[in-house]
């Protein structure tokens, strides 16, 4: 239900998490890249294919069983992270080098920093913990299973670095430290949700939850009419946010990365803050709710004339289709069953996002995973790409089938509560949904994000 005259993103606020700048360095090669294409031919072809990325300045060799080429200063365990998540959503079982690469990462107090180079020399004080990353390692590793001493570590290093309002920033609060944000906040919520938390039950001293710090990011009904239901993505900036906002809805509806898919029965109406009637205070279960509502709405009012596809402009430029949020969205719209809101922008993706994923590497190859599941769209035969297989083609080959099998595999004989155990959990995810899936996204690359 896309209006007929859409809204001009507002500017967005400039994210300073490493995860998100190195998300956003890959749109913005992507969105150079596309711009060259666009002006030189005009077949959609061309822009499904997009020309060849920039060559890379030299780097250090990468270590075995990390996935993507380029360098991980800023998104190293960002990236594996979504990676091994897609794959285990979609029924392929990891490499235990990448796995076991990822798991090294951690430092001993829980924390992740965005890469490591030398994991076997210990975290000190000048180590650069991240929340985003953290919490993106803590769902990946959950859903892997056999790394429940890590998880926990990891969620209870989250937990000591929440701030009062409730909520987290990218790096732990400080003398100078940053303020929380929707990003990090949203993240957040998802692994604590993938490990059977509820995150309402994760309190700050003062008794803020995580909720209560998100559900502040939104902009209300005092915004000005256009703005209402957006989010924000830092209360010091308070303008609305795309990335934030496809984030916050998610997070808000008590999701991660993966969302299942609702069935195509579920196709609720968005609908935009109603003021006449009052704002939906609060942040129980009835606010979050009406909070992704008005979220959704407000991405919807924000795609293309046709509806299709999110647009981002860098500066001096003409404004240019912004892939990755529109897969964020797209995974967004899905877990709060807005499925026919979903459709135009999922098909737009199976048609242009190729040339995107093959230029940004293996976490947009999991951000498009995770719209083909959260939408119920086959990720082998999206668009004339199998996402799965390019995805793979990024790291170390997989350990197991990259097809779903009812079997164990026979090295899986025992039940550890580890590979065996999530072996069977993944296929039977992957059978229930008639695919497979997994986040910015979140996407994390956030605010071109």
């Amino acid at each position: 239900m896309a209006p007929t005259a859409p809204l001009t993103p507002a500017p967005q606020p400039q994210p300073r998490s490493a995860a998100l700048r190195a998300r956003r360095a890959a749109r913005t090669l992507a969105a150079v890249a596309t711009a060259a294409v666009l002006a030189g031919a005009a077949a959609p072809a061309a822009y499904a294919d997009g020309p060849a990325a920039p060559p890379q300045p030299k780097q250090q060799k990468l270590p075995k069983g990390l996935y993507g080429t380029t360098d991980p200063q800023y998104d190293g365990v960002w990236r594996q992270s979504l990676a091994l998540l897609a794959q285990h959503t979609v029924g392929v079982r990891p490499a235990a080098s990448a796995v076991d690469w990822l798991a090294g990462q951690q430092c001993a107090d829980g924390g992740f920093a965005a890469y490591r180079a030398d994991p076997g020399k210990g975290c000190d004080a000048h180590t650069m913990r991240d929340t985003n990353q953290t919490a993106a390692a803590v769902q990946a590793l959950a859903a892997l299973g056999g790394h429940g001493d890590a998880v926990q570590k990891a969620v209870t290093w989250l937990k000591s670095v929440q701030h009062a309002d409730g909520g987290w920033s990218s790096m732990p609060a400080g003398p100078g430290g940053e303020a929380s944000d929707a990003n990090s906040t949203a993240v957040v919520i998802g692994a604590l949700a993938a490990t059977g938390t509820k995150p309402e039950s994760v309190t700050a001293k003062g008794g803020k939850s995580p909720y209560d710090a998100l559900l502040g990011f939104r902009l209300g009904c005092d915004a000005k009419e256009a703005e209402r239901g957006a989010f924000t993505f830092q209360l010091k900036n308070p303008a609305p946010n795309a990335d934030a906002t496809a984030a916050a809805v998610t997070g808000a509806l008590g999701k991660g990365f993966v969302v299942a898919p609702a069935g195509k029965d579920a196709d609720r109406p968005v609908t935009a803050p109603d003021c006449a009637k009052g704002e939906v205070r609060g942040s129980d279960a009835a606010a979050r709710t009406a909070a992704a509502d008005g979220g959704a709405a407000w991405l919807v009012g924000q795609l293309d004339a046709d509806g299709q596809h999110l647009r981002s402009a860098m500066p001096g430029a003409e404004q240019q289709p912004d892939v990755g949020n529109t897969a964020d969205t797209v995974v967004a719209l899905a877990a709060g069953a807005y499925g026919a809101e979903a459709q135009k922008p999922l098909a737009w993706l199976e048609k242009n996002a190729g040339g995107w994923a093959k230029q940004s590497g293996p976490a947009a190859y999991a951000q498009l995973i995770f719209a083909a599941h959260a939408t119920g769209t086959d990720p082998r035969a999206f668009g004339g790409t199998d996402l799965v297989a390019a995805l793979n083609a990024t790291g170390p080959e997989p350990a197991g089938s990259g097809a779903p099998s009812a079997q164990k595999d026979a090295a899986d004989g025992k039940d550890d509560g580890g590979i065996g155990m999530w072996w069977v959990i993944g296929v039977g995810l992957a059978f229930g949904a008639g695919i497979g899936f997994l986040i910015s996204g979140r996407n994390k690359n956030k605010n071109a994000l």
